[in-house]
């Protein structure tokens, strides 16, 4: 097709607004009117069937004659992870979850004929127990504020008319119609947006530093390798709204005056790549990527570049190595990339997210952006919700807002009655562990780093009292220790040394001095290491020994796991004083290796019993030790 111009993005938006009308509740619900069944299509969904659902969906309508009034969407990912597959009925918003293919014709019979919500297939909020039909009535939904992810599950994610219709590349317009590139880079300094991927660096000012390093050529850079364990912020964003990311990193490129960029995204991201892949060929065609964009005259192109899943690949002078062919090992700073980056070339590298708030800056302006949040840390920030919290799933909130609001009004809290909140892991295995003690503490990057963690990219893992700290540390520092590059000593051999001495703990085998040994290693590894994999390393050992020391000591003195996290120190026997004579312990172990009746109290064979913890798991009343 032609290339578009300016008064071209108009015309899309016109075309496409009533759809958005439609699915944003202004039009008026009609039982008999045109409804849009969007359901979830990101991994998490397509793992758990939602395919099959949309395809059954689509032969159901079709064979009920309802194919000129009722269309199938797919999005990407809506964000309630836990519920999947999930679909909303639009213009009214009824959010169906768990749907299953048995499901779809008595959906189809009494929704969309008969004009009745099907009940048993709305979400029930955990706590009321009652369900509740509209998603914007759910807790974890009506708590969120959305910029980044303003367009995860109301768009085809694989419709660039789409994305146009919801203001997209209206920011492009602007930057390149109307402003220059120090205008461009002033209103993101206004809004006071800061890198997402965990630094939290000024991003206008990064910008500004490359803009102002003479060089012919310079590249813009998108940090999509996202590593944390239980982390998913990036590659949502990529499958639900890969434009925003092209969008954003165009901009940058006007700014900086660059003509070729790069979106660094692992392999293992093979549904977040593809849809990145059409979306850069679909701006490609209309002319928002390549030459002379938009008709102003401006050039810029972007590729793909897939890694193989290392870890340290995310930090920065890694990432470009990687691109460059090289072995993904960091290099001294300075100079910084902004000097010298991707074949020593000035370089500006931001994460998937924060490329997903530049054309928001843009079109709506700086002031807009730094009038939410705090002083310090404005916008929004976007979190992977998970661990022991009821509504798992991807979470954005203004900066500020408090722990206890993400975990109980949007997470649901606990999900088991007998267990209480003990601390929540921020930033991965670069973060650290915030206790119960902090529960109102305000998420921004200053009040959490008071507190010993990092916001880092936003992960954000629920622990409760059955989770064992000293355990906990022991995992982050075993997958630090793996993905470490090797290249420097501290390390390279710091946190080897760690990993032994924290297994050694947990094992049972723990000794007078091993607590003051991992302090002076965790300090010496931060002074020393090259970069921010090893010295970030040891915040989980750092933070989970000022806040849960007498975990360690229990384990070391004792030989004693106070949350009976460690199978070492347990001795899989049943206090009779505290059993309550229930069963569940005999009625979920997967060996039989317990046996009980009725008014007895259970008894556990040490010669059976596996050490899997399932009757830990499935008591109630603390009563196996």
């Amino acid at each position: 097709m032609a290339k578009l111009s300016i008064s071209d993005l108009a015309q899309i938006k016109q075309r496409a607004s009533s759809t958005f009308q439609l699915r944003s509740g202004q039009e008026p619900v009609d039982i008999k009117g045109h409804k849009h069944l969007l359901i979830c299509g990101g991994t998490g969904c397509h793992a758990a069937g939602s395919q099959t659902v949309r395809d059954a969906l689509r032969d159901e309508i079709a064979a009920k004659g309802l194919a000129d009034r009722v269309s199938v969407v797919e999005t990407g990912c809506n964000g309630f992870c836990a519920m999947g597959p999930v679909m909303v009925v639009y213009p009214e918003g009824t959010f169906y979850v768990n749907l299953e293919t048995k499901h779809v014709p008595q959906l189809v019979q009494e929704h969309l004929i008969e004009g009745q919500p099907v009940e048993k297939l709305l979400f029930k909020d955990p706590k009321s127990k009652q369900f509740i039909p509209l998603m914007m009535e759910i807790p974890f939904f009506a708590n969120q504020q959305l910029i980044a992810l303003r367009n995860r599950g109301l768009i085809d994610a694989e419709s660039i008319d789409e994305y146009i219709a919801r203001d997209g590349y209206t920011g492009l317009a602007k930057a390149l119609g109307e402003m220059t590139p120090d205008d461009i880079i002033e209103e993101v300094k206004t809004s006071g947006l800061r890198g997402r991927g965990g630094a939290g660096f000024p991003t206008g000012l990064k910008w500004q530093f490359c803009q102002k390093t003479p060089g012919q050529e310079k590249f813009v850079l998108c940090n999509a390798d996202e590593g944390d364990p239980g982390a998913f912020m990036d590659r949502s964003i990529l499958e639900a709204d890969p434009h925003s990311v092209v969008e954003g990193m165009t901009i940058a490129a006007k700014a900086i005056g660059a003509n070729a960029g790069y979106v660094y995204c692992r392999a293992e991201y093979p549904l977040a790549v593809n849809r990145l892949q059409l979306a850069i060929d679909q701006a490609r065609e209309y002319g928002l990527l390549g030459q002379d964009i938009l008709g102003t005259g401006f050039s810029f192109d972007l590729s793909i570049y897939q890694g193989a899943g290392a870890f340290v690949c995310g930090e920065e002078t890694a990432l470009m190595r990687s691109i460059e062919g090289k072995r993904g090992m960091p290099r001294p700073r300075p100079p910084f990339p902004a000097v010298a980056g991707l074949w020593n070339k000035p370089t500006v590298l931001n994460n998937v997210e924060t490329w997903a708030n530049v054309p928001q800056i843009i079109t709506k302006g700086g002031a807009w952006y730094a009038s939410i949040g705090t002083e310090t840390s404005k916008g929004t920030k976007v979190f992977a919700l998970t661990g022991h919290v009821n509504n798992i799933g991807l979470v954005e909130v203004p900066m500020g807002t408090p722990l206890k609001t993400i975990i109980y009004d949007i997470g649901g809290g606990m999900p088991k009655k007998h267990r209480k909140f003990k601390a929540v892991q921020l930033g991965g295995p670069s973060g650290g562990c915030v206790p119960a003690e902090h529960i109102d503490l305000p998420c921004d990057y200053e009040e959490i780093a008071k507190v010993g963690a990092i916001m880092g990219s936003g992960g954000m893992i629920v622990m409760d009292d059955s989770t064992c700290m000293v355990d906990m540390a022991r995992f982050f520092m075993d997958f630090v220790q793996e993905e470490s590059c090797g290249k420097c000593t501290p390390c390279r051999e710091g946190t080897r040394r760690m990993l032994q001495i924290l297994e050694k703990i947990t094992e049972g085998n723990g000794e007078d001095g091993d607590i003051e040994t991992l302090e002076e290693l965790a300090e010496m590894i931060k002074e020393s290491a090259l970069c921010g994999l090893g010295q970030t390393g040891p915040n989980p050992v750092l933070s989970t020994l000022r806040y849960f020391r007498d975990e360690y000591e229990a384990h070391i003195y004792d030989k004693k796991c106070p949350a009976k996290g460690c199978a070492a120190l347990l001795e899989f026997q049943v206090d009779p004083d505290k059993c309550k004579k229930c069963g569940l312990c005999a009625k979920n172990c997967p060996v039989q290796a317990i046996t009980w009746q009725k008014k007895e109290v259970a008894v556990i064979h040490r010669d059976k019993c596996i050490e899997c913890k399932t009757c830990l798991e499935n008591c109630k009343f603390d009563a196996i030790y």
